[in-house]
């Protein structure tokens, strides 16, 4: 089993990303969740039957870079005590997208009425916390300073499949300097639980993507010519395999619209 935090985290008084699971619950956010709570990591999400549970556990072992595991909940159990003390995973995303034997179904804001008591909650690391790192570096992301979601493409790279799970990598794409990207590389080498350092730099068609101005998700980037593209493993790779295994039925959360948790990102940080 991959590694996973393992301390219950007990509520506390004023913390932010308590306070952003609230206002989610509550249907005062939707959308995507860049910038929100910052400091606190937040996840990529993967509900499946628990049928399909150890395969997809085994998966995101096999594939550590786009799928990095750092929560799993019980059967039927929509809380993730380890994440978040008062965290429902029914409520507390603000958009999710449903699929049924492998097709996307629906995109609704909670998922109370479809939960099911053999559902085994997978929650894997997010690149927003080395962005965080990032932007403390100095070095600026242009879709954070617009509001916007991270682009991310499907490439031509081939996870290692799993029982009934496989498929291509999805990556997320930032552009900056040369200077900028050599630099991004080692702040973000420091945090293997959230993507780890790139997997590829410019060149978007060695790894299949043919059009930057065409993400899979997530906002068309404005690349300027002293920029060059660098691209991370995402954690949207388990929606390509989902698609792959045709589950009966599978929950994530939609592209951007993350989990937030009560986890830090200074702790998620190697030396």
């Amino acid at each position: 089993m991959p590694h996973t935090m393992s301390k219950a985290i007990p509520l506390q008084s004023g913390n932010p990303a308590q306070q952003a699971r609230r206002d989610i619950r509550g249907g005062r956010h939707r959308g995507h969740t860049g910038g929100m709570a910052p400091g606190y990591v937040q996840g990529n999400l993967c509900i499946l039957p628990a049928d399909y549970a150890m395969e997809f556990a085994a998966f995101c072992q096999r594939n550590p870079k786009p799928c990095p595991l750092i929560g799993v909940g019980a059967p039927g159990d929509p809380g993730l005590a380890t994440l978040g003390g008062d965290l429902d995973i029914r409520t507390d995303v603000p958009q999710y997208h449903v699929y049924r034997h492998g097709e996307l179904t629906g995109e609704p804001y909670d998922i109370g009425d479809i939960w099911r008591d053999d559902l085994v909650s997978f929650v894997l690391g997010c690149s927003f916390s080395f962005e965080e790192a990032l932007l403390e570096a100095g070095i600026p992301l242009s879709h954070m300073a617009g509001g916007e979601n991270v682009a991310m493409y499907k490439t031509n790279i081939d996870t290692v499949p799993a029982g009934r799970f496989s498929g291509k990598m999805i990556v997320s794409m930032r552009h900056m300097t040369p200077a900028d990207a050599i630099r991004a590389i080692q702040i973000t080498s420091r945090f293997p639980q959230v993507h780890g350092a790139p997997v590829h730099i410019g060149l978007p068609e060695a790894i299949g993507i043919e059009d930057l101005e065409v993400p899979y998700a997530g906002a068309r980037p404005q690349i300027k010519d002293n920029e060059i593209p660098v691209f991370w493993a995402c954690g949207v790779t388990p929606q390509i395999a989902v698609a792959e295994a045709k589950p009966p039925l599978c929950i994530t959360h939609k592209p951007g619209a993350m989990l937030i948790t009560d986890l830090l990102n200074r702790d998620l940080a190697e030396p």
